[in-house]
Order: C-alpha cells, then sequence, then structure tokens
C-alpha cells in the first residue's frame, strides 16, 4: 500500500512539473463594438486533460476584461491568475496590473521569481476604450515572445519560432466578423506543426486547445460561447478539432436564433438567386450604428458590414441557406433571419 502511494504522488509531482514548465501560445482580446472578451490558446503539456485543459490559463471578467497567465505557472490555485483578476477588478489598467504582478510574484514555482513567468492582459477603460499589455520575462524557455495591439495580446513560449506569434496577429487582424471568428482566425494562424516545440515529433501544433467568449451580461461562470478540447491523442490536432466544434456552433447558433415573426427587417426576394434586399420596415424608428452580419450554414463566416440605411442590398456569393442577424451599436441582437440561394 506504501509503495502505491508513493507511486501515486510521484506521478502527480511530475505531472505538476511538467505543466510549471507549461509551453503555451494564447490570445486575450476585447471587442469594443459588442463589450466582448475572449481567449483562446493551446499547449503541449503531457496529461493537461487531467485538470480541464489549457483553458485553465485564462480567467474573465465579463464586460470588463480578461488575462492569460501561462509559463512555470502554480495551480490549484492558479495564485498569479487569480492576483491579477482581483487586481482587474479593483480597477488596475493591463499595464498597471502587468506592474503589480511583477512586484508581488507568488508562485513558488522557480522561486517566486517573476521573470519566469508569461502574461497577456485586455480590458475595457473606464470610457470604454480598449487596452492591452503583454509581459515576457527573460528567463521564459525560448522562443519566447508577444505581439500587441489596440485590443488584443498575443503571447507563448517554447515555440518554434517568432512566425507563430506573427501568424496568430495576422490572421487576428485579417479576420472578419466577430470576435469568436476572429480568435478562432488566431488558433488557426498557429496550426503550424510544432508550433508548441514539444509537439514537433508528434506532429502537431499542441494537444490542447480553447476558445472561450463573454458577452458584457454573461455570468462569469456562463460563457457565451466556450469549447475546449481538453486533450487530443498523439498525433491529432487539437486545432482541427477546436475548429470542428466551432463550426458546429456557428451552425447550431444561427439555426436556433433564426426567428423572422416580428421581425423588424424584410429580405426579398427569398429565396434568391443571389442578390437580396434588406428592408428596414419602419423607417421612422432606424438607428443609427446598427451592423450586419451574414452568415452561410455551411459553417464559413462571409461578412459583417454597417447597415447604414434602411434598404441594403447584398449579393450572396455562394448557394446554400444563410442567416442574417442585425446587432444595435451596444451588441444586442434586434433580427435573424434565414435567406436562401438558389440557381
Amino acid at each position: 500500500m506504501k509503495k502505491q502511494i508513493t507511486f501515486i504522488l510521484v506521478a502527480i509531482a511530475l505531472a505538476l512539473n511538467s505543466l510549471s514548465a507549461q509551453d503555451t501560445f494564447s490570445i486575450i482580446a476585447v471587442d469594443p463594438e459588442t463589450g466582448e472578451v475572449g481567449s483562446a490558446g493551446a499547449t503541449c503539456v503531457p496529461g493537461i486533460g487531467a485538470l480541464g485543459g489549457v483553458i485553465l490559463l485564462n480567467s474573465i471578467i465579463p464586460g470588463r476584461g480578461g488575462v492569460n497567465a501561462q509559463a512555470w505557472i502554480c495551480i490549484d490555485p492558479h495564485i498569479n491568475l487569480d492576483n491579477a483578476i482581483e487586481q482587474m477588478d479593483m480597477g488596475l489598467s493591463p499595464q498597471e496590473v502587468l506592474d503589480w504582478l511583477y512586484d508581488n510574484d507568488a508562485c513558488f514555482s522557480q522561486n517566486f521569481n517573476p521573470e519566469y513567468r508569461q502574461y497577456g492582459v485586455a480590458d475595457f477603460s473606464p470610457e470604454g476604450e480598449p487596452r492591452a499589455a503583454a509581459f515576457t520575462g527573460v528567463s521564459t524557455d525560448d522562443w519566447k515572445g508577444h505581439r500587441v495591439g489596440s485590443n488584443y495580446a498575443i503571447q507563448g513560449n517554447i515555440l518554434k519560432g517568432p512566425e507563430v506569434v506573427d501568424s496568430m496577429e495576422a490572421h487576428f487582424l485579417a479576420a472578419e466578423g466577430s470576435l469568436a471568428f476572429k480568435l478562432m482566425a488566431a488558433m488557426q494562424g498557429a496550426n503550424i506543426v510544432g508550433a508548441d516545440a514539444r509537439c514537433t515529433a508528434a506532429g502537431t501544433s499542441s494537444t490542447s486547445a480553447f476558445l472561450r467568449v463573454f458577452k458584457p451580461d454573461d455570468a462569469p461562470d456562463a460563457p457565451y460561447l466556450e469549447l475546449n478540447v481538453a486533450e487530443t491523442p498523439t498525433g491529432q490536432e487539437p486545432i482541427d478539432s477546436l475548429q470542428t466544434l466551432f463550426d458546429a456552433w456557428v451552425v447550431s447558433s444561427a439555426s436556433e436564433l433564426a426567428s423572422p415573426d416580428h421581425s423588424p427587417i424584410h429580405i426579398s426576394p427569398n429565396p434568391s438567386n443571389g442578390q437580396i434586399r434588406v428592408t428596414w420596415l419602419n423607417p421612422s424608428n432606424f438607428r443609427e450604428g446598427m451592423l450586419l452580419q451574414l452568415i452561410h450554414l455551411g459553417g464559413s463566416y462571409l461578412k459583417r458590414i454597417p447597415y447604414n440605411q434602411p434598404n441594403l442590398e447584398l449579393v450572396l456569393e455562394q448557394e446554400g441557406v444563410f442567416i442574417i442577424q442585425l446587432f444595435d451599436r451596444e451588441g444586442h441582437t434586434l433580427a435573424t433571419e434565414k435567406v436562401i440561394h438558389v440557381k
């Protein structure tokens, strides 16, 4: 019995040690148009599925912001991440959160040395403006680095090279649509063999991946979208698995939302030969700043454009079933309708 207990304790210690030296790439971002906060990431840590997957690196305050904390972490609790969220909740900006974490490192891993840590932070200022900052300690394992924009922070360690975070950034910025689509695009930017260097021999980018998005009024434990690939078998690409989950979510969520009854818009002709007109039925209460989102039910996002006139003409470039959604400037859904394009 003693031998069995000793073996279990050694196994747990080895698992925690491999987790603490976490080689990870991730993105944290906010959407100033909708108030959404989201995160996505991946890693190649053996056994991380037993802990729920790499999603453990992230925490979010809906409507405010979020933090990704990775590289030589302490878990149960994930103390530096918990402290970062507490400081954000108290009003600190992303850079102030990073400064506080550096001065108050609470993780015993690597002797409470903040130079072993890596963070990404994004939030909204009191005026609603997006802010972001990142930190990569000099002792974090190579290749390491980060990229920061006005509303996002991308960071990674033990990577194939800088091309991983560069590709994530390029895909995020080029993607059209909501924050969820941009985060998924960023993850596809890292769908490179050995993106996380320890997965090179396995022929994958990583073994665990996640994506989550919170709307401003979501409860802290109930995100609008949460996809988690806790751990894949050796040789199976988790970002491909994440994409499959994402595509299924796009189809199901759009289909469930479709409800033309009492809609403020009318789409004609429907079915269509490819050209449609979206008409706001009551011009007297037409709103400024609305957005129109067009989704193909095959799972591929098409476009998101301003809806700035009561009669808007669109061209459907593919055959099939589409969902058209209309949002006000606060991100609330005003209408969701189906339209069919046939020859």
